[in-house]
């Protein structure tokens, strides 16, 4: 089974395994677990921020940042495909009780034009636009990267607007090794930011949420209303740990098999894949040229042990990991040659 549907699906080795058994833990409702507060400092550290609070989802992290920022009645600007849109469960409305302005990107890149021009007037009868959050790297868009100095243009605008401005850094770390921008450079121009421990980084569960000390002890107060106050979970916050230490440099392969299979695949005439956003580990596949529909595509692939998932309307989409070899990625593209070369 070659599994390439999300980076998600990464399981711990052994070595993340021990550092678990390993770890020290006490009562984090407390403050009292040691690693949990090691990881929070490292992590505050690596991004230029105050502070940090360790959170189960990415999920979290961003509904946390959301409901720190902003009042009912608000509204957030982010990317009409954004994760935060798609595919967190209307959770701004529900949480926080703010609606989306959802504005057009270019492969999930705004350009700062289109956020100034989505800002609401200062009129009673709009709701107050007080947020905007970007994703970097883009999922839908195909793992692509935010220019840092989009990201420095868009920092400056909300500063300008008096806005706060919030990354959802899912897949930053693979922004990082792809660009090598440092952490603290993406830290210093957000108000807040987020990052996964989960995906390619190879931990079971975990994110990380940055931000000012104030942001944070409010995003700390409202993870204990919505029930995610922790006790001993520094088993997880050790996974995490080993995570930065030991799996962020190895992301370069993962971007080399998502590169060569979009390359192999995207010379298929029955795909069509867009090469200029295979920045990182994510490649999406048109499937209109074949004629067929993805889930009939997804079925054949499946039966010769390939797992991809659907990614938008029409597409498909394979997500490289650690727990995919090259030698495996090479067997997946064969198979895609096999079927529909």
């Amino acid at each position: 089974m070659i599994d390439i549907r999300s980076d998600t699906v990464t399981k711990p080795d052994m070595a993340m395994r021990r550092a678990m058994f390993e770890a020290e833990v006490g009562d984090d409702v407390f403050g009292e677990d040691p690693t949990i507060n090691a990881l929070q400092t490292e992590m505050a550290a690596l991004f230029g921020k105050p502070a940090a609070l360790f959170v189960p989802t990415g999920v979290m992290g961003n509904q946390l940042a959301i409901k720190a920022h902003t009042s009912p009645g608000n509204e957030v600007i982010v990317d009409a495909e954004s994760h935060i849109f798609n595919y967190e469960t209307a959770a701004p409305s529900i949480l926080s009780g703010v609606q989306l302005h959802c504005v057009p990107g270019t492969h999930g890149i705004l350009a700062p034009g289109a956020i100034e021009s989505a800002i609401r007037d200062d009129a009673y009868y709009f709701p107050p636009t007080t947020l905007v959050a970007i994703e970097n790297t883009h999922n839908r868009g195909g793992g692509t990267i935010y220019p840092i100095e989009t990201i420095r243009t868009i920092s400056q605008l909300c500063k300008k607007k008096k806005l706060k401005f919030h990354i959802d850094g899912a897949r930053l770390w693979n922004a990082h090794v792809a660009t090598g921008v440092p952490m603290n450079e993406y830290g210093a121009l957000a108000d807040s930011v987020t990052a996964c421990f989960s995906k390619g980084l190879g931990a079971p569960v975990g994110s990380i949420l940055c931000g000012e000390k104030d942001f944070i002890a409010r995003a700390h107060t409202f993870r204990k209303i919505i029930g995610a106050g922790m006790r001993q979970a520094g088993v997880l916050a050790a996974a995490a740990l080993y995570a930065v230490h030991h799996n962020v440099a190895r992301l370069k392969e993962d971007h080399a098999k998502a590169k060569y299979f979009s390359d192999e695949v995207g010379n298929i005439p029955a795909f069509a894949i867009a090469k200029e956003t295979v920045q990182t580990n994510i490649v999406i596949i048109d499937c209109a040229p074949s004629k067929k529909s993805p889930e009939a595509i997804l079925a054949s692939l499946k039966e010769e042990g390939v797992f991809l998932s659907h990614g938008m309307t029409g597409k498909i989409r394979a997500v490289f990991h650690k727990d995919v070899s090259m030698e495996e990625t090479e067997q997946a593209v064969a198979a895609f040659k096999k079927l529909f070369g």
